[in-house]
């Protein structure tokens, strides 16, 4: 029987990034995909401001920043009117990435790969989770390999990233409440033999729904993504691409929104059954759930692959302090995960739901506000998306900046309370400081894994800090006795006003991170 620290079954977005928080922050880590190949062709394809920030310790924002349009714009066809949104260079000052990116989910896949492999962890492919159970001082794993082969793993902690139909959610008992949608997704990759003078992500509204085209096809220019009302339910593997849809069925959705151009060639389509479940914990006792294995909403905002990322940043430095520790020490800390992003997780559920039914559904309003009343608001929306703290708001709601863990038990405020500062569980924003010299971005001087302490200028040290995991920073810019300690995914974990000892050290404790480790 084998061993690691960490094994983490599934190796898309999610799971990669899962590895990629543990082994930064010093687990070892195993990553098991029972796919012997990358999942092809993607369907994710934007990266929001937040996600592209809690990845930025992990040194692979610049490697994704390179294959992404980081300024991508969109034309809304809305009747006879054409609106051009910008969604590059927005109102958010507080963030080093101010932008939406358009990027093939396939091309964060290849990233992170790599990001892993530089790190000596290479994805098992083809390996396969038979079943997994929890055993008190252990969890005991059971693989199956593409020649059939059986291995026992020995692991503190397995993370199903396994998506929708996770094996380690049904190990685990975690439950999966929720209910299917009565539309599908249409997703297809096709070339019309010519630009036909478009440029950018094209969103068409029509009474039966949105239909996008985005120019981040695989093997076609052009990525189509459409709903319909779904003719069949029972019985389906949602989440997945199903069957393929014939190209008179695409051409006539083509021909539905006015575009007025012709498919000369498809590469691929699918039917994509949809659902919105979300599972009953994400934590049972050395089992986790992260991703699509945890929650899975439909397309509308693009949370899906988002989502995960966080969840894996949320979760991977709690098990890599923790895997040498035995509860209670860590139990805390480790049920601080289901307690913080089961709350994000349901916010984010409402969001897309609100959303998709008014893009999606066929029911007579959303119908009516698509095909009469958005082409009637057309002639003013120039002027609304000339607003751009509109814009930037609606960015920031979409991207989670504002989630915050206020009432988790990781969050604590010190006495004298520092007043002026980020809450407990806050994001921490982005800022211009200075810690002596030029002044400097705050999330750059923080841009690598671990605990950063924030002393104001006048802080004392009120503990003997000397572990690899925590890193003090003295901004000079900053007049006052009081520290902020930040946690490895940018959240404020403890602020106090003076040099709280006692409740520092406690903080430090309750995260696994001693004052003297």
């Amino acid at each position: 029987m084998s061993a690691v620290e960490v094994l983490v079954v599934g190796a898309g977005t999610t799971g990669l990034a899962l590895a990629l928080q543990a082994h930064s922050h010093g687990a070892g880590v195993r990553v098991v995909e029972k796919r012997p190949e990358p999942f092809r062709p993607s369907r994710a394809l934007i990266l929001h401001p937040r996600t592209l920030e809690v990845l930025r310790p992990l040194g692979v924002t610049e490697a994704l920043l390179d294959l992404a349009d980081t300024a991508p714009t969109a034309d809304l066809h809305l009747g006879s009117h054409i609106v051009t949104a910008g969604l590059g260079d927005l109102e958010l000052p507080d963030t080093a990435f101010p932008h939406l990116s358009l990027v093939r989910q396939t091309d964060v896949e290849s990233v992170l790969t790599r990001a892993l492999a530089g790190r000596g962890v290479v994805v098992e492919r083809g390996v396969e989770l038979v079943s997994v159970r929890d055993e008190g001082r252990m969890a005991r794993a059971v693989l199956r390999s593409a020649d059939g082969g059986i291995e026992e793993v020995r692991s503190p902690f397995v993370v199903g990233c396994d998506g929708p139909a996770s094996t380690v959610r049904a190990c685990a008992g975690a439950g999966w409440h929720g209910r299917p949608y009565t539309e599908e997704a249409v997703l297809a990759d096709i070339d019309f033999g010519g630009s036909h003078g478009v440029e950018g992500a094209q969103v068409f509204a029509g009474r039966d729904g949105l239909l996008f085209l985005f120019p981040l096809g695989e093997q076609a220019p052009w990525r189509l993504l459409a709903t319909r009302a779904s003719a069949d339910r029972a019985g389906r593997d949602f989440g997945q691409p199903g069957p393929p849809v014939p190209r008179a069925e695409l051409q006539r959705l083509v021909d539905d929104a006015g575009l007025g151009a012709h498919i000369e060639h498809l590469v691929w389509s699918a039917r994509v059954p949809l659902q919105c479940r979300l599972a009953r914990r994400f934590r049972k006792g050395r089992l986790f759930l992260a991703g699509d294995a945890a929650h899975t909403y439909s397309p509308a905002t693009g949370q899906g692959m988002n989502a995960g990322i966080q969840d894996a940043v949320n979760l991977g430095w709690k098990l890599a302090f923790a895997v040498d520790r035995q509860e209670p020490r860590t139990g805390v800390l480790l049920d601080s995960y289901d307690g913080e992003r089961r709350p994000a997780a349901r916010g984010r559920m409402l969001l897309t739901h609100t959303a998709f039914w008014a893009e999606a559904s066929t029911g007579r309003i959303p119908s009516w506000a698509r095909a009469v009343a958005a082409p009637l608001a057309a002639p003013v929306l120039p002027t609304v998306l000339d607003r751009r703290r509109l814009v930037a708001e609606a960015v920031r709601l979409i991207s989670q900046l504002r989630v915050n863990y206020r009432r988790s038990p990781l969050s604590v405020d010190g006495t004298p309370r520092l007043r002026g500062a980020p809450r407990p569980g806050d994001r921490l924003p982005d800022a211009t400081v200075s810690t002596g010299g030029p002044p400097r971005r705050l999330h750059g001087l923080l841009a690598r894994p671990g605990v950063h302490l924030l002393l104001q200028r006048d802080a004392d040290m009120p503990v003997d800090v000397v572990s690899p995991r925590v890193t003090v920073l003295r901004l000079t810019n900053s007049p006052g006795r009081g520290l902020l300690a930040v946690r490895p995914d940018g959240h404020v974990g403890f602020r106090c006003g003076g040099a709280d000892a006692a409740a520092l050290s406690g903080w430090l404790s309750l995260v696994a991170v001693a004052a003297a480790d």
